[in-house]
């Protein structure tokens, strides 16, 4: 399969300290990455850098042969980059089926619908309904989003990242705060993803188990170099990746 998204010796500094130095990777469609390292390697800061959150200071971002290194987070949402968060974001004061919306608002202007208020609902909830199975969960739509728990949240933000239909999906610590059967659960969608709609997707998680499981390939970074890319057996392997990676157990906050 093509190479959906390629970076090319992209770096990025804040103040003087160096987030990200000469990264250069490639995700191809349907393929599942993941994104390792020690905590404060400059993990979240690469696909801020990736989703248009946060400016490279040099190197290039290529998304479907297209030089995307200074377009704005909203127009690379649009082209089909799509993302989750550590802490899922949601509008809370809104219902479940409204926050989901916004999934298909976003597919609608990448040309996959001229608009989802044209689409009967009950056609919505058929699409919607092997995501949700793959969750684990029912919901009543007219719920406020707020009134879910966390790990429900977490799971949802993911169906409703893969409704709009990306062509890449960046995916940042989705087993953070699960249990073990939700953890199974983002396993599931994240496959599905990869190899039902063809999505390229990156994964930053520390848990060495579902990465290993259902990852192609890994990359580790630390202090914002890459130190290894390979198959998660081999990689995980290596001296200096036991070193950098196991040494640290606190909360990212990268």
């Amino acid at each position: 399969m093509g190479q959906v998204l390629e970076l090319k010796q992209v770096c990025k500094k804040f103040g003087g300290v160096v987030t990200a130095q000469d990264i250069s990777m490639s995700i191809g469609a349907g393929e599942i990455h993941g994104l390792i390292g020690p905590n404060g390697a400059g993990k979240t800061t690469l696909i801020n850098l990736i989703s248009g959150i946060t400016e490279a200071d040099s190197g290039e971002i290529w998304f479907e042969g297209k030089n995307v290194t200074k377009l704005p987070a909203f127009k690379r949402g649009r082209l089909g980059i799509g993302r989750t968060f550590q802490v899922p974001r949601f509008l809370n004061n809104s219902s479940v089926w409204d926050n989901l919306m916004l999934g298909m608002d976003l597919r609608s202007q990448v040309g996959d619908l001229k608009s989802y208020f044209g689409i009967p609902k009950v056609d919505l909830e058929a699409e919607l309904e092997p995501l949700m199975e793959a969750a684990g969960f029912e919901l009543r739509w007219d719920d406020e989003i707020g009134s879910l728990p966390f790990g429900q949240l977490k799971l949802l933000e993911i169906v409703r990242a893969m409704l709009a239909k990306p062509k890449v999906l960046l995916v940042d610590e989705p087993a953070a705060g699960l249990n073990s059967m939700e953890i199974d659960r983002v396993s599931t969608l994240l496959n599905m993803a990869a190899k039902e709609q063809g999505i390229a997707v990156l994964l930053i998680e520390h848990r060495m188990d579902l990465v290993v499981d259902i990852c192609k390939t890994l990359h580790v970074l630390v202090f914002g170099k890459l130190i290894a890319q390979g198959e998660p057996e081999q990689v995980t392997a290596l001296p200096e990746v036991i070193e950098a990676y196991l040494g640290r157990d606190d909360d990212d906050q990268d």
